[in-house]
């Protein structure tokens, strides 16, 4: 599982900017401006070998009565029983602040790891000028400048340090190949529970009417026909903003590693409230993380026929991104239409796991080449040699020619709509990575 840090600190010391400085993004909003950040934000970044959460959070203030800030808190606790490490990011040009004591006697109570930054320390390297943080009782202050990209490698080393990760750590994390992971994902109360309670023919999992039941991501082992299944029921992921109960303190992180950890991904969406935004942050994820998935839209049999079709309508257009995955609607409650989502989920599977041999992929793209040749762009025009598989669950075809940077997005569906079709490649993400060749003469003058 990926380790998970949470920023935390008062308002406006930089948490965001550090954000998008470790996940190399601009997903938070960045401003000279006090407790912009309200919802915890989740991002991933990459150190080495070594992959790990980020949450960004919004101001801290423990003893916060009542009003915005008081729920803040909430977001900030509720983050930090989530991390492995918190990194708690002070102002360096500000100095200690009575609010820097509170945060730090909530931390040392906590009794888990904890790394003090000292952000906007341009050029403030010494232990004198850093010297006050001391006071905070938190050990050793690490110096970066988030704006400016100072110290990030070694503020990450120091997080990552008290987790003892290792090389040899990773191969534990694999599983039985004929095992089929099946993580079962959605947001909260759209039956995810009651679905697997179906499959199973038992309560083994609780299962009522209240949005947060599951409180983390729970593995069922599970045989049909043969096929050996471990089913991962996940706690709902709601909108952030939503997202105060304790009782969901773990939903968003386990979700995101279950899905990430699993070898195919069931999108579960409420027929009764119809594709909601939330549904289609939750489908990028699993495309980003590059899991196969299936689509089935549950309670069916609770809606009339115009929310049918306003069901089937939003799935066009909300989930076009997801135009490979078969969608199934189904009742889990009635045990409606269930036989055919198995064979779905073996199918993506097969095809996340399909193995493709290089002359076979070269042939056809030479013959897509010649059936339309790539766009000519400037004095180039893209020479597409041969392909190549460069692996699985997704998998991913490396194309080698000249000038394939020119290559436009456009072609590339095209190229990916040739390979499913010959492959037959259903639920799976499939990724085309372009190889150019060097210039051998590009240093001699």
């Amino acid at each position: 599982m990926k380790p998970v840090i949470a920023l935390v600190g008062r308002p406006n010391v930089g948490k965001s900017t550090l954000f998008n400085r470790l996940t190399k993004t601009r997903d938070a909003i960045v401003a000279d401006y006090a407790g912009l950040t309200r919802d915890r934000h989740y991002g991933t970044g990459v150190q080495g070998k070594h992959e790990y959460i980020v949450i960004d959070t919004g101001g801290f203030e423990p003893d916060a009565a009542s009003g915005i800030y008081k729920e803040m808190a909430k977001q900030t606790r509720q983050a930090v029983a989530e991390a492995d490490v918190v990194v708690f990011v002070v102002d360096a040009r500000a100095g200690v602040s009575s609010q820097d004591h509170d945060i730090a006697n909530y931390l040392r109570k906590l009794g888990k790891p904890c790394l003090l930054v000292a952000n906007k320390a341009e050029g403030m390297t010494t232990g004198v000028q850093l010297g006050e943080f001391f006071e905070l009782g938190l050990g050793e202050v690490v110096p970066v400048s988030a704006a400016h990209g100072q110290g990030i490698r070694t503020l990450v080393e120091s997080a990552l340090a008290p987790l003892h990760l290792s090389e040899e750590d990773e191969p534990e994390a694999e599983q039985d190949p004929s095992v089929i992971k099946l993580a079962v994902a959605g947001r909260p109360n759209v039956g995810k529970s009651t679905l697997i309670n179906t499959w199973l023919g038992e309560e083994r999992l609780v299962a009522f009417d209240l949005p947060g039941t599951t409180r983390d991501a729970i593995s069922v082992p599970f045989e049909r026909d043969g096929q050996r299944f471990e089913l991962v029921d996940t706690a709902g992921l709601r909108r952030k903003g939503k997202v105060f109960e304790a009782i969901e303190k773990f939903s968003v992180v386990k979700t995101l590693q279950a899905i990430e950890s699993a070898s195919v991904a069931l999108l579960l969406i409420d027929a009764t409230q119809g594709v909601t935004d939330q549904d289609a942050h939750i489908a990028g994820y699993i495309l980003e993380s590059g899991r196969a998935v299936v689509i089935a839209v549950n309670k069916w049999d609770a809606v009339d026929e115009y929310q049918r079709e306003l069901v089937k309508r939003s799935l066009e257009t909300r989930m076009g991104f997801l135009k490979f995955a078969t969608v199934h609607f189904i009742s889990a409650q009635k045990r409606q239409g269930l036989g055919p989502l198995w064979e779905s989920i073996a199918q993506a599977h097969r095809s996340a796991n399909c193995k493709m041999p290089t002359p076979v992929l070269t042939r056809l793209l030479l013959e897509a080449v010649q059936f339309q040749t790539p766009k000519k762009t400037g004095m180039y025009r893209p020479k597409l040699r041969y392909a190549h598989q460069g692996g699985m669950n997704p998998p991913i075809i490396i194309i080698h020619g000249n000038s394939l940077e020119h290559v436009t997005e456009a072609y590339k569906r095209f190229l990916e709509g040739r390979f499913r079709k010959e492959f037959n490649l259903v639920g799976t993400p499939l990724r085309i990575q372009m190889k150019s060749a060097s210039n051998p003469y590009a240093d001699k003058e």
